[in-house]
């Protein structure tokens, strides 16, 4: 059960705590008190979508808590559990089971198995004939459940059987020019011999080879600077000081200067031709690798981003070469296959429909027996089960299962669609539902106005119904009906207060008087004396 509900900035809800009791637990409240925010926040911690637009005007952020007490359950040892939600205006969620983060995926699936959350809109479900057949399900129980996970894991590899032979390869010429493309792909990868890494080893070798060109060019440069132009100057410098030498001590000094920086000079030029011949370079081996690299640079843009990726596409089309070159062989074991799993199919669907025809008659004599207390005698519900002969199978076998109903006598059953009472759909659902609540582990049941368009004696007995559900579940229910609302063993008021130029929900828990009074207002507008001893009948009543 849900012993405390936790809210904050949801719509005009800035903070609410909600201290819930097991049994029947009734909200009323006068319209936009806030009501629906609290069941919105129900399937929000349950699961369910969540609008930015519902977090509370100034805030950046909505959160959700329950406390919940679960007896053999296996998340907590001492039997209480905590889950909360937090989600931001950005679109992050924050999903925690007793403190363990978890994704919205898993929080939902857990709180499926807590809480069922009747909403307004649940009603329109019952025209969707998908809904039918899971209810059924629901109802059959564990055998057909059973059948349904064998029947599911051969479906899922029949659809994957059903691609792969709707793959088309056209006629004759087209199989042929996309067998050349292939095969054109697949030598020009094969043909390159590819290893993995060698595209990135080739690459460091490339820059070496670029740094030695670079060496090579500079040495030949110096050398030629200094053969050509220093040595050759400094030469003719000698020889105009030989000229003149015998004229001047200091031009005879200046002389032997010039004699030892040319022999310096000479032999680092023999120092650089020593190194030229040791710095090899070779062209050849240059053009041969930028050409390597180009052609795999070339293929990464047409096959992969790397060579890994590469060679794994030179194994699919291999593959698929293989496929085309025996393409009638192949087929003809594809279609095998496909009949194979028909059959297989075939054998698990007639058992699901044994399953499916006995169950319906018991579900349909239960929701009728249902239906006559909900004030509908003449209603007769039922199942129509058509099975498809024709072997057009669905993710739900062969079975195309719809829900009928004659409301009046003399009529035929039609769908539930062809219903134009609200009224008579709410209480077609509160059927169904109280029927698999007998069956359905699930704890927590929770209904937002499921009163819609009925009144008097019908009212009445939907509020015994949901008395009787309380007995075995939680139930939480908001209404507008009078009849109902006495029914309660908890009546909670939602209403709304003004504080300081901002509107904020604020709930109370009834006290016997103020129950009555709360009574007396739903069913004349007007706490009078009148209302109230009309009150006291219907509470006594329940």
């Amino acid at each position: 059960m849900i012993t405390t509900l936790h809210i904050k900035n949801i719509g005009i809800i800035d903070d609410l705590e909600l201290n819930l009791n097991n049994d029947l637990n009734v909200l009323t409240g006068e319209t936009g008190a806030g009501k629906t925010l609290i069941i919105d926040s129900l399937n929000i911690i349950a699961g369910g979508r969540f609008s930015k637009e519902m977090i509370r005007k100034g805030e950046e952020y909505s959160y959700v808590e329950l406390c919940l007490y679960l007896p053999n359950n296996e998340m907590s040892i001492d039997e209480n559990i905590i889950v909360s939600r937090e989600i931001y205006s950005n679109g992050r969620n924050l999903c925690k089971i007793n403190g363990r983060m978890v994704t919205v995926s898993e929080l939902k699936f857990f709180m499926n198995n807590i809480v069922d959350i009747h909403g307004q809109h649940d009603n329109q479900s019952l025209l969707d004939k998908e809904v039918h057949i899971k209810y059924l399900d629901d109802f059959a129980g564990e055998k057909i459940q059973i059948l349904k996970k064998e029947y599911t894991e051969i479906y899922e590899e029949y659809l994957k059987l059903k691609q792969e032979l709707k793959k088309n390869y056209g006629d004759d010429k087209e199989k042929q020019r996309k067998l050349d493309l292939l095969k054109y792909q697949y030598n020009e990868i094969n043909e390159m011999k590819l290893e993995i890494g060698e595209d990135d080893k080739l690459e460091k070798e490339r820059k070496t080879i670029l740094n030695q060109e670079k060496i090579v060019s500079n040495l030949n440069e110096a050398d030629s600077q200094i053969d050509e132009i220093v040595l050759e100057s400094i030469s003719n410098a000698i020889r105009n000081f030989e000229n003149i030498e015998e004229l001047n001590e200091d031009f005879k000094e200046i002389l032997n200067d010039l004699k030892s920086s040319y022999y310096d000079i000479q032999e680092i030029s023999r120092d650089i031709s020593k190194v030229k011949v040791d710095t090899y370079f070779d062209e050849e081996q240059r053009k041969e690798m930028e050409e390597r690299l180009d052609f795999i640079y070339s293929l990464k843009r047409k096959y992969g981003n790397t060579i890994g990726e590469i060679l794994l596409y030179k194994d699919q089309i291999e593959e698929e070469i293989n496929t085309i070159e025996n393409l009638e062989e192949y087929i003809n074991e594809l279609k095998e296959n496909k009949e194979n799993l028909e059959k297989n199919m075939y054998d698990v669907c007639k058992k699901m429909n044994e399953i499916r025809k006995s169950k319906s008659i018991e579900l349909s004599k239960k929701i009728n027996l249902e239906l006559k207390d909900l004030e509908m005698k003449n209603a007769m519900f039922s199942v129509n089960i058509v099975f498809n002969k024709e072997k057009e199978f669905s993710k739900n076998g062969l079975d195309n299962i719809e829900f009928l109903i004659c409301t009046n006598v003399g009529e035929k059953s039609k769908s539930l669609s062809k219903i134009a009472s609200g009224g008579e759909m709410s209480r077609i659902m509160l059927s169904i539902k109280t029927v698999l609540a007998d069956i359905d582990e699930v704890p927590i049941l929770i209904f937002d106005e499921i009163d819609t368009g009925i009144s008097g004696i019908a009212a009445n007995r939907v509020g015994e119904k949901l008395k009787k559900l309380s007995k075995n579940h939680q139930v939480l229910i908001v209404t507008h009906l009078a009849s109902i609302a006495a029914k309660g063993k908890y009546n909670y008021y939602i209403y709304k207060e003004t504080e300081k130029m901002e509107t904020k929900t604020k709930v109370k828990l009834l006290l016997e008087e103020e129950v009555l009074e709360e009574i007396a207002r739903i069913s004349t507008g007007n706490i009078t004396e009148l209302a109230i001893e009309h009150a006291k009948e219907l509470r006594n009543c329940s």
